[in-house]
């Protein structure tokens, strides 16, 4: 990632209204980057650091695309969007992972992510279709199938090495931590993400574009009925692809212009990451404004009493 002069800008603001007086506020850092890493535009500081959770999945993905996965086990794009999901446990999601699985001859009881509360199977948790994937790449290299959560296992030294060959940094300098449900993920700039999501979309690297293809695609699989990401994507066909990650961190990409946006919310939030990707989106020009109105309308105005209002404006460098 390139920095220019100037990384730091004014925050932006998200205020929930309750019949338009003020009743909480939160701060939100931005920052869009192109392919080659540089900072284009900024709202807040570019090096917020924090840990891009989720929203690192569809480089996660690689590993799947670059190994030969997918052809020897006829793999198809929906197996390849659940495996960048984070999912609602639906029957349909449900099955889509145990179909990887079913075709690599794994057994789910082989799943280390957490069973979720009420529920009776490791399947219907959201980043099943991600783990699904690591077994499947685990199983194709002939890799340990019962310890491949550990950092030093060769299928997270293979994720790890792609992600930093993306943003051409030493594997070494990533600071790496136990997501929730046990894989590692890292700790990264908001230029870095934005730069990273920059590259996902800019169409020059063939395992990254069936990625993107598999998401935009069948946006079902990344999320589901209602949620952001699911629903940004289909008001964008094969313009934008987007991925959320927990406490406030979400991602886009804007297809075939290589550019990326990043956002972290400092209190980790969901409702205000939704609030200003809409915000930001629409002042970049990436989403008309009849898109920008349908997602306000699930996403910024809750009842009759309460609705979220952005403040603030990227700052272009």
């Amino acid at each position: 990632m390139t920095m220019g002069k100037r990384t730091q800008a004014t925050a932006l603001e998200v205020r929930l209204l309750r019949e338009g007086i003020i009743e909480s506020r939160h701060i939100v850092h931005a920052a869009v980057c192109d392919e080659r890493g540089r900072v284009l535009s900024v709202a807040g500081n570019a090096e917020t650091a924090t840990f891009i959770r989720s929203a690192l999945k569809p480089f996660q993905a690689l590993a799947v695309t670059t190994t030969g996965t997918l052809e020897r086990y006829e793999l198809s794009d929906r197996d390849l969007a659940i495996i960048t999901s984070s999912h609602k446990g639906t029957i349909e999601q449900v099955r889509q992972v145990f179909n990887i699985l079913w075709r690599v001859d794994i057994d789910p009881s082989l799943l280390q992510c957490p069973i979720p509360p009420g529920k009776s199977s490791p399947l219907e948790y959201n980043c099943s279709g991600k783990h699904s994937g690591m077994l499947a790449v685990c199983q194709q290299r002939g890799w340990p199938l019962n310890n491949y959560l550990q950092r030093k296992h060769p299928v997270q030294q293979l994720i790890l090495n792609k992600v930093a060959e993306i943003l051409q940094m030493p594997a070494e300098e990533f600071i790496s931590v136990r997501d929730d449900c046990g894989v590692p993920t890292y700790l990264m700039q908001l230029g870095q993400m934005a730069s990273l999501y920059a590259r996902l979309a800019s169409g020059g690297n063939l395992d990254m574009e069936r990625i993107v293809r598999a998401m935009t695609h069948y946006p079902e699989m990344v999320a589901g009925d209602g949620e952001f990401d699911t629903e940004l994507m289909r008001l964008t066909p094969g313009e934008l692809v987007s991925k959320s990650g927990a406490e406030g961190v979400q991602c886009v990409g804007m297809l075939g212009e290589g550019m990326g946006l990043a956002i972290k919310v400092i209190d980790g939030a969901k409702r205000a990451k939704y609030a200003v990707a809409i915000h930001l989106l629409q002042q970049l020009g990436w989403i008309a404004p009849s898109v920008a109105e349908a997602l306000g309308e699930k996403f910024l105005t809750f009842d009759q009493y309460k609705r979220l209002e952005v403040i603030g404006e990227l700052s272009i460098l």
